[in-house]
């Protein structure tokens, strides 16, 4: 999220990007990519470009305009919120070092976090910027974004919104400028209706399967509705990759005294999914279940929230035997079960290979391969 962030500004600015991995570092400032994303590997080793990486705060804040904050905000289910730890204490760095600073933060939030923050650093100008990013694909959304939005003071918002339609390729992109709080809670309602559509399809699914219908004639049918439409309709093992599970549970916890009842379906519907998923899987009584790819989408070597990762852990509480698929881990154990990284090795110790989306290697033993992607994308 900060590289894609530092790649958009760095087309049109000097950006200098703070990352605490000496290592990511190394490899940004040698032009190279830490992640795999094709985008920022062609604009990291362009020439039109000005961006420099350090993992020293001083020298990252010296020449600022604006300080641009994108760390993780994982879940704690112990706090039942966010883990807002690193935003806050960038937040408290800046402001020793450089008080009257101008800082975004893009990091996904709770609903009022940015106020409190604004209360106790009092003479920063905070504004907050959700990104609408996906796996995969983050510098390509920055660069074409859906919608501009950012919450605080109105001209400080607009300076900046300003900065980053001018830094997109998306000329006639809509700019939002609202309340702190609005702008949080734009971020975590839009990854709770995008989550509660995938856990529909998926319930649709679970439905038909059980009943031994065609789930393609019933979605074709259902999505012929424009007011529906066909997008974000393809059945899954359970939505996950390292936004929407997290950002759902933090939805939910900001209801708290608040009367709802589909958040709190949402989330668990897709516990349901993956239990239903896993069941169906094992009533097949294998002898050896092979997990292919642990990523969320195609192309993506991004594990975090993935759903496949529940599947796994029920189908090994059962005692059945299984084997991971994932060329890009150099562990050769992942979970509790063995790592393989040759196809032709993996293909042959497994005897239901399980996969959440399906992939073109997997044709030969396609008779094997327990998916639900019907509609082969992501």
């Amino acid at each position: 999220m900060g590289l894609s962030n530092a790649l958009l500004f760095a087309r049109h600015f000097p950006t200098v990007l703070l990352e605490v991995d000496s290592r990511k570092v190394d490899l940004i400032n040698a032009g190279e990519s830490p992640i795999r994303d094709e985008e920022m590997i062609q604009h990291l080793s362009s020439d039109d470009i000005s961006l420099s990486a350090t993992v020293d705060l001083i020298d990252a804040l010296r020449a600022a305009d604006w300080v641009i904050v994108a760390t993780p905000t994982d879940y704690n289910a112990a706090t039942n919120s966010f883990d807002v730890s690193s935003v806050e204490s960038v937040v408290q760095s800046v402001f020793e070092l450089k008080p009257s600073a101008q800082v975004v933060i893009r990091s996904t939030l709770p609903v009022g976090f940015t106020q409190i923050l604004s209360q106790r650093y009092p003479t920063l100008s905070l504004l907050v910027a959700p990104e609408f990013l996906r796996e995969g694909s983050a510098l390509q959304d920055c660069l074409y974004p859906t919608r501009i939005v950012v919450g605080g003071g109105a001209e400080a918002a607009a300076e900046f919104a300003a900065l980053l339609k001018g830094a997109s390729l998306n000329p006639g992109v809509d700019v939002f400028l609202t309340g702190l709080a609005e702008a949080e809670a734009i971020k975590l309602f839009s990854n709770t209706y995008l989550a509660m559509r995938v856990a529909f399809f998926n319930e649709l699914d679970s439905y038909v399967v059980s009943r031994g219908l065609d789930t393609r004639q019933i979605i074709n049918g259902v999505c012929s509705d424009p007011r529906i439409g066909t997008h974000y309709n393809n059945p899954s093992f359970g939505y996950g990759g390292y936004c929407l599970p997290k950002d759902t549970r933090q939805l939910l916890a900001n209801y708290e005294q608040i009367p709802q009842n589909l958040m709190r379906a949402v989330v668990d519907a897709n516990e349901t999914r993956k239990q239903f998923v896993a069941e169906e899987i094992l009533k097949t009584n294998p002898e050896c279940v092979g997990i292919h790819r642990l990523g969320m989408k195609v192309g993506s070597d991004n594990y975090r929230g993935s759903s496949i990762l529940g599947i796994l852990m029920l189908i090994r509480a059962s005692g059945t035997p299984v084997v991971i698929y994932e060329p890009t881990l150099l562990e050769n154990q992942f979970m509790e079960c063995e790592v393989i990284r040759d196809l032709d090795e993996f293909k042959s110790r497994a005897d239901l290979i399980v996969a959440n989306r399906m992939a073109d290697e997997l044709s030969d033993v396609s008779h094997r391969v327990y998916t639900r992607d019907l509609f082969r994308n992501n």
